[in-house]
This record gives C-alpha cells, sequence and structure tokens, in this order.
C-alpha cells in the first residue's frame, strides 16, 4: 500500500491552475441506475479544496471500530492496471454513472489488490472520471483526502485511486445490493419492497456512519446525505459513499461554515441552501429526508406527483405530527406490517431532524440511539389491515394462550 499524500497535494496544485469554474444554477443528477428526479444545487464560485491539516486526532469512544489517518494509505494504480481489471471498461462492466463519471466492476487479487485474471479474486468497483465533468477534479480529490483516511463500518472502502496523466480513477470495495434507492423506488423481480425492520437497520447502519463523522475532532460534514449514496453490501449493511462534496466543520467557536452551495435539492437544508452557511446538523436534516422516504416510500421530490406533494417534505410535515393520519403517510408497501408505536416515534425524529432551525435538531449520536429504541420494539401489523395480518395476530394470540396456561 502506498502514501498517496504527497500525489494529492502535487494533483492540487495542479488542478487549481486548470480546474473548471462550476456552473451557476442546477444541473441535472445523471445516473444509470435510477430514475431519480433530483437536482444538483451548483452556484458559481473557486474551488473550495484544501488539503487537510488535522492532527491530533481523535475519534469518540462511541465508535471503537473507526479511525482517522494522518494522510490517505491508498494502493497506487496505472491506468493500463485499472483497464486491465474492468476489462478494458468494457459496456457490461458498467455497475452505474453518476456525475463524476462511470463507475465499472473490476477484479482483483484479495490479497495484493492487483489486477486479477480472467475475472477471479475479489470485485471492486471503479470510478473513472468522464474529462467533461465540472466538479470531477474537486470531487476525486475530496474522495482521497477524506474517504482515503477513514475507516469505520458504515463507510465504503476506499482501496486504491490513479492519477495517470488527465485519467482520474477512484477503486472502492463492490456493495453488492447496489443503492438503498433503487431498493426503495425501484419495483419488480429484482427490487421488492423493503420490510421494516430491514428499513431500521439500514437507517441505523447509515446513521452510525454520520454519527462517526460528527464525532471527529474537526467534524466532517458529509454535505450530500441521500438515498442514492448509501450502498447496500450482501447482507444490507448500509455504508456512506461518495464524499466528493464532504467538508470540515467550524473551528474554534464558529458555528457553521459559509462555503458555495452544492448538493441535491430536497435533500439540502433550507439554511445551506438559502444563506451558504453550513452547519454539522445540515447533515441531521437530509438524514430527516431519508427517513420520510423511508416512511413513505416517496420520492424526496417529484414533478409527477399534484402539485401539493411535489415536495415531500412540505406535503408531509403535518401527517408527520398527526397520529390520526400517520398511517396516510405510510409506505403502501409495508403492507401494515410494521410497529405503529415504532412507526409513531419514527415520525417524530423525522419531524426534529427537519426543524427549521439546526439548532434545535438533534444529534446524530441521539439520532442513533431513537433509532435502536424502535429496532427494539417487535414490529407487528397494523390492526385490521388485511387477511394475512389478521392470520399473523391469530397466531400471536395462540401462543400468547399456550404461554399462559404454561404459567
Amino acid at each position: 500500500m502506498g502514501n498517496c499524500a504527497s500525489a494529492v497535494d502535487a494533483f492540487v496544485q495542479r488542478g487549481s491552475r486548470s480546474s473548471p469554474s462550476a456552473a451557476p444554477g442546477m444541473s441535472s443528477s445523471r445516473r444509470t441506475s435510477s430514475s431519480a428526479t433530483t437536482g444538483k444545487l451548483s452556484t458559481l464560485s473557486t474551488s473550495t479544496f484544501m488539503p487537510s491539516t488535522v492532527s491530533g486526532v481523535s475519534v469518540d469512544d462511541d465508535y471503537p471500530d473507526g479511525h482517522i489517518l494522518e494522510s490517505p494509505d491508498l494502493k497506487i494504480y496505472t491506468f493500463a492496471e485499472l483497464k486491465s481489471a474492468t476489462r478494458s471498461f468494457r459496456p457490461e462492466t458498467v455497475l452505474g454513472e453518476g456525475g463524476f463519471g462511470k463507475v465499472y466492476k473490476g477484479w482483483v487479487d484479495e490479497k495484493t489488490l492487483n489486477p486479477s485474471r480472467s475475472s477471479t479474486g475479489t470485485v471492486v468497483a471503479v470510478k473513472k472520471l468522464n474529462p467533461e465533468s465540472v466538479q470531477g477534479m474537486e470531487q476525486w480529490q475530496s474522495e482521497v483526502n477524506f474517504l482515503g483516511r477513514i475507516s469505520h463500518p458504515n463507510l465504503v472502502k476506499l482501496l486504491g485511486y490513479c492519477m495517470d496523466d488527465n485519467e482520474l480513477l477512484l477503486v472502492y470495495e463492490f456493495m453488492a445490493k447496489g443503492s438503498l434507492e433503487n431498493h426503495l423506488f425501484r419495483r419488480g423481480t429484482v427490487y421488492e419492497p423493503l420490510p421494516w425492520s430491514l428499513r431500521l437497520k439500514i437507517l441505523i447502519g447509515a446513521a452510525r456512519g454520520l454519527a462517526f463523522l460528527h464525532s471527529s475532532e474537526r467534524q466532517i460534514i458529509y454535505r450530500d446525505f441521500k438515498a442514492s449514496n448509501i450502498l447496500l453490501d450482501s447482507h444490507f449493511n448500509a455504508k456512506l459513499s461518495d464524499f466528493g462534496l464532504a467538508k470540515h466543520g467550524p473551528d474554534g467557536e464558529e458555528s457553521h461554515v459559509t462555503t458555495r452551495v452544492m448538493g441535491t435539492y430536497g435533500y439540502a437544508a433550507p439554511e445551506y441552501v438559502s444563506t451558504g452557511h453550513l452547519y454539522v446538523k445540515s447533515d441531521v436534516y437530509g438524514f430527516g429526508v431519508v427517513l420520510l422516504e423511508m416512511i413513505s416510500g416517496l420520492r424526496a421530490l417529484d414533478p409527477s406527483r399534484s402539485n401539493e406533494k411535489v415536495n415531500l417534505v412540505n406535503w408531509a410535515k403535518p401527517l408527520l405530527a398527526d397520529r390520526r393520519k400517520l398511517s396516510q403517510l405510510m409506505d403502501s408497501g409495508l403492507e401494515g406490517q410494521y410497529n405503529p408505536k415504532g412507526a409513531l416515534l419514527a415520525a417524530q425524529l423525522t419531524l426534529k431532524c427537519l426543524n427549521a432551525d439546526p439548532k434545535s435538531r438533534p444529534s446524530m449520536k441521539e439520532v442513533v440511539e431513537v433509532l435502536e429504541q424502535i429496532e427494539s420494539m417487535k414490529s407487528r401489523p397494523r390492526s385490521g389491515s388485511s387477511l394475512r395480518r389478521g392470520q399473523g395476530q391469530s397466531l400471536r394470540s395462540d401462543s400468547a394462550r399456550k404461554n399462559s396456561r404454561g404459567r
């Protein structure tokens, strides 16, 4: 494994001279793996990337499995090696596409991480920069500088990178189940509705990853928390991906950092969109939007819905606040198979995360605690939902009677 700190510094100097300015206004998000209707936020500004100067990094004792390195320690690949690993970037190896570029499936040796032959060894995801990408260079730098130094079970592992002439690539661990966005919003034989228990597992994993970022001495603001950036491994363990917009939090007594507005419409916190003031708890707002998507099964923004429902947050807030109307909001794909008290707690947590005042939002550590409390509640169907659910209640009643006789 090679240390890439000096390479990154050299690229920063080269990139700062040649990096194109961001186009003002909104640019659409391009993904072959989804039909997302949310759009990218981008306003004209100079580059915000700076090499890390963090020293003496400490992490909260609540996260013993995570750590932050002083500098990235990644494998350095040549372009030829990654071309070999992906079978010359064949179209059939494409996993998806975003604003940065296409992501390809590749194969490497499990121990050395060198390209393997004949599609054997460990599967990896190789992200290749599209030369026409406006924000690609900056995002590549941020990925290496942040994700290259961070290790946590709920963050996708960055394994290596390539900086070969004008070719910029990143190599990640492969996430077999793809994105949460696909599982939430795509239907068919491949994507079945996620059960309540699995939704909670995914939410808790993503929340732990975000809480870890916020726990470091120099807090890291993720800045683009959304369903498409939550990837799932073969066991549906959630991991945050795409650190292209990550930024260090405020210094000292400062409450926020002021930066150009970047992120995704529908998920970005209102105070950030309107003023450019970015708080650590701006991430909490984004989490609240995803939590709402998990509860409702609806996208944050969807122009195909009626006017009052286009913006999910605006439409759903009154329903979240009224326990009598909450059932109207719950995803029909759940078929009533959820604990009503747990759903109410989730609704209340969502409202807190979506508070207009960032200071009034809970910390991500608090969010994790509430979600774990909800998870501990055994899922049971809402009364009178369907015959199948009624049968389930009958089985539990029979079991209860047997236990009673036993006592």
